[in-house]
């Protein structure tokens, strides 16, 4: 081997060996940088671990669980109902519906959710009852925390599920909805049986994404008395004063609750891909 060949060589090693130092200095900057967190946050000694441990399988935070999957689990589902009505609205041609469900966006992504909230835990303040023609209801009775909180969370996710499935809908070649409707399909038979099927794809990421984000969200209501787990949490720490340890104690179980959702969420999306390896099956292709 010429000398020449051989300083090249000693260069290209140089070269390769160089970027390898460096990753392995950041690396080793990185693990000191978080066992120093570590330390300061566990190390310490001023969190009462065995406090932590204790609260965290108590039958109060069961039940605050429990009431925050059924919040995300009501909320979502009546979401994805509301949010593909709008979504129909928006792409249809009729001008008024379209106003309709941009205004309904507009109003409810421009607002804060915790003031929507806020808002209808009050509602009988300015509506003590409310009148139909057959009966009177007390608006106090029947918005209550949970009632509430629900309210806030559906119609607020609703505006932003709307723009996900829309995104979704629109993604569909619009050859499939006139196909349809040539073969009989009356407009709402095409977009269910038709283009949302195709549609799912483009939509579940970024619903499920949605619904992760909701669960999270869901920490809002406590500030009305809704014992969700936040609620319980705080209930408990003003009882206790073990503040620090209540909220670790709440983020241990939104950390819980949102890994089984990326989980589940994962082999949803791992499903439908197999189910649609072939592609989705299109009208074009059957007529």
């Amino acid at each position: 081997m010429s000398q020449t060949e051989t300083r090249a060589e000693d260069l290209l090693i140089h070269r390769r060996s160089g970027p390898r130092i460096v990753n392995a200095i950041i690396a080793v900057i990185a693990i000191i940088v978080v066992a120093v967190a570590v330390q300061v946050f566990i190390g310490t000694g001023r969190i009462r671990w065995d406090i932590v441990w204790t609260y965290m399988w108590s039958p109060a935070l069961f039940n605050g669980v429990g009431t925050t999957l059924m919040l995300t689990g009501v909320s979502l589902a009546g979401s994805i109902v509301l949010g593909t009505i709008l979504a129909a609205m928006l792409i249809s041609n009729n001008a008024v519906l379209k106003l309709i469900a941009s205004s309904y966006i507009w109003f409810f992504r421009g607002t804060p959710l915790l003031v929507q909230i806020v808002f209808w835990f009050n509602l009988g303040l300015f509506l003590p009852t409310i009148e139909l023609p057959w009966t009177s209801i007390n608006t106090n009775l029947l918005i209550t925390p949970t009632t509430a909180a629900l309210l806030g969370l559906l119609l607020n996710v609703s505006a932003f599920m709307c723009e996900v499935i829309r995104g979704g809908l629109i993604s569909v070649d619009k050859g499939q909805t006139e196909a349809a409707l040539s073969i009989g399909m009356t407009p709402v038979q095409a977009l269910l049986q038709i283009v949302l099927p195709q549609a799912v794809r483009v939509i579940l990421p970024t619903a499920g994404n949605l619904a992760i984000d909701l669960l999270k969200t869901t920490s809002l209501v406590y500030v009305i008395g809704t014992r969700e787990i936040m609620g319980s949490t705080q209930s408990i720490a003003a009882q206790t004063f073990y503040v620090i340890e209540m909220l670790v104690v709440a983020s241990l179980w939104y950390l819980i609750l949102v890994t089984v959702a990326t989980l589940l969420q994962a082999q949803l999306e791992k499903r439908l891909a197999r189910s649609q390896g072939a592609g989705p099956v299109q009208i074009g292709k059957v007529i």
